[in-house]
């Protein structure tokens, strides 16, 4: 299925029965939340889905069973986050044999690579598979900035498609957008900055709280792809204390959390994460709650027209 790299595609969390096992029904349930507030893809196997305790078995499971329930509404893309290019070169030839219809890909993991290897990483990469691809670039939390000049190289590979742009620096958008025009779509990759960057350009929002509150992530998105910015700013200031839920080492039981109070999702995680106890817990929760409680009336944010 062909990826456009525009719209809000979630980063999923991977559900868990309470004895560790994969919980398909609860991971359907999440993404039919997910398609009916007219999200524009998923994203399986991102730092929320706990790839890095996932087995090989368990990708393709999840992997097979969202692309058998989305059944061609959505594009299903599979991130590849390895320490070696053979291990991201077998991850791709996964994606591709699992019918995944695109990758996302960060640079190596555990080795600080230089210009020249992060483009080689890329390229590499690239090369071995026909699908379209999205560089995520976050170097606040995997210390490898894939600059401008690195971008330039990719340039080379025409399935290098879209940047997920995760610097927390918004100006990037523009720099970007001015080097490079149209030949790669940005989708925000942070979520406390995504109207900002959605607003100066960018093309999409790949999003955490979206797990636990999918329509208003979606109407954010369409309102200021409508220049309804406003409405959209409204619903994003309630959103806040929210979406800062994303930017915590514990993303992944913060984030768990809220899907399970909003009703589709659960808390249970896989070590060495824990579910969250005590005064932490507490915190979280009326974060939570207070913005269940408050939770705005939204537009009929599908019916409009985008520019």
């Amino acid at each position: 299925m062909q990826v456009a790299w525009k719209g809000v595609y979630p980063a999923v969390t991977t559900k868990f029965t309470p004895a560790d096992q994969l919980d398909l029904p609860l991971f359907e349930k999440n993404l039919e939340a997910q398609l009916e507030a007219g999200v524009s893809g998923v994203i399986l196997g991102g730092t929320l889905g706990e790839a890095s305790v996932l087995s090989t078995d368990e990708k393709e499971r999840l992997v097979k069973f969202a692309i058998e329930k989305i059944a061609g509404r959505v594009p299903v893309i599979l991130n590849i986050a390895e320490g070696s290019t053979k291990e991201a070169l077998q991850q791709a030839a996964y994606a591709n044999a699992w019918g995944a219809s695109g990758i996302m890909i960060l640079p190596p993991m555990r080795y600080k690579a230089d210009h020249r290897e992060t483009v080689t990483y890329f390229t590499t990469v690239a090369r071995s598979t026909q699908l379209p691809i999205m560089i995520y670039n976050n170097p606040v939390d995997y210390k490898i900035d894939v600059t401008p000049d690195m971008f330039e190289e990719l340039t080379a590979c025409a399935n290098i498609q879209a940047i997920k742009e995760s610097t927390r620096d918004v100006t990037n958008v523009t720099r970007l957008k001015n080097r490079f025009g149209d030949r790669f779509k940005i989708l925000c990759g942070v979520d406390t900055l995504a109207m900002e960057e959605m607003v100066l350009g960018a093309d999409g929002w790949v999003a955490g709280l979206v797990c636990a509150f999918p329509r208003e992530t979606v109407a954010i998105y369409r309102l200021v792809k409508a220049g309804h910015i406003a409405e959209a700013t409204a619903i994003y200031r309630w959103f806040m204390p929210l979406l800062e839920l994303d930017i915590h080492a514990k993303l992944v039981q913060y984030i768990k959390l809220a899907e399970a109070e909003a009703g589709i999702g659960s808390e249970n995680v896989r070590a060495p994460r824990l579910t969250l106890v005590g005064e932490e817990r507490e915190r979280i929760l009326a974060v939570i709650r207070k913005g269940l409680e408050n939770r705005p009336v939204l537009p009929e944010y599908l019916q409009l027209k985008l520019a």
